[in-house]
């Protein structure tokens, strides 16, 4: 008997020890892409661990395999890339496929800042992993009633909330790299969109590098010209923004320096809506109370 209960300790040993060395070495593999899809996105970097451990069954299960979907994503309307089918909530469903683990993790992002039903997180406090896989299983990224607890206890296990404290400075000053600004501050959002309310001192340069974004489409994001610059107190998008504002802003009543550049990088739509909708010339003034409409062209009378 005594035999018996040994062999099954040294069993439980022996899983337990695998689960925890095949965490740490997805851990190694992977934090620093979490690390910089946090800073380019503002989602904590201990989230996208614990869900990368989780849904990828520590980057062994087939879906992670043979797909490079360490998510769990599935397609939806928007995506026209390639795809496999598994067995999951329904049969045959089809999931994202990935050329490479990175893609994987870029696209994780842009699901949870491009869908509004998750547009609460960015509101929440990026160290509090707690109220981020709360969160998560409020907006519905998955349906087991656990999955919190789940992520909360991996971040735990494992202390990813480590990485959530990193900072662009300490990264950078370890590889020797000597950019004047550290940005080493909140990413915010607004309809959906993450953006960088510009400091003095910033630069389109470390920026770009920051976000891994091109200076050039870091500055159409903003509908800015090549001889435009930064301003304290702008929002910087660094994501393509909409081409109308979110859903319950019809309009916009004009205040007293409003234009039609602030307006649309107030609501994260393209500035060539907004002239469409109103009818605007470029550079036309705007008179204090008059209605810009977000959503749509203005209704005729």
């Amino acid at each position: 008997m005594r035999k018996i209960i040994t062999a099954f300790l040294l069993l439980i040993s022996i899983f337990t020890f695998g689960q925890s060395g095949s965490r740490q070495a997805y851990i190694k593999k992977y934090k620093d892409l979490a690390i910089k899809e946090m800073r380019r996105c503002g989602i904590p970097s201990s989230i996208t661990l614990a869900q990368g451990l989780l849904e990828s069954g520590n980057g062994r299960s087939t879906l992670a395999r043979k797909a490079k979907n360490h998510f769990g994503i599935k397609c939806h309307n928007d995506w026209k890339g390639p795809y496999i089918r598994m067995n999951d909530d329904r049969p045959n469903e089809k999931f994202r496929k990935y050329r490479k683990v990175e893609d994987s993790y870029r696209d994780h992002s842009d699901f949870l800042t491009g869908k509004s039903r998750y547009a609460s997180l960015f509101r929440l406090n990026p160290k509090d992993y707690k109220a981020w896989a709360r969160g998560l299983k409020a907006a519905g990224y998955a349906t087991a009633r656990d999955y919190a607890s789940r992520l909360i206890k991996i971040i735990e296990d494992e202390d990813l909330h480590k990485y959530d404290n990193l900072s662009y400075r300490d990264s950078r000053s370890r590889r020797g790299n000597n950019i004047k600004n550290a940005l080493d501050r909140r990413v915010e959002v607004a309809n959906t969109k993450p953006y960088l309310t510009i400091q003095k001192g910033d630069s389109f340069h470390a920026i770009s590098q920051h976000f891994d974004i091109s200076v050039s489409r870091l500055r159409k994001f903003n509908d800015m010209a090549s001889n435009q610059r930064l301003k304290p107190g702008q929002r910087l998008y660094v994501k393509r923004k909409r081409r109308r504002a979110a859903s319950g802003y019809d309009y916009h009543l004009v205040r007293e320096g409003d234009t039609a550049y602030s307006i649309s990088q107030k609501y994260a739509m393209k500035i060539k809506l907004v002239y469409k909708f109103n009818k605007l010339r470029r550079g036309q003034k705007l008179t204090v109370g008059e209605r810009i409409y977000l959503r749509g062209k203005a209704p005729r009378y």
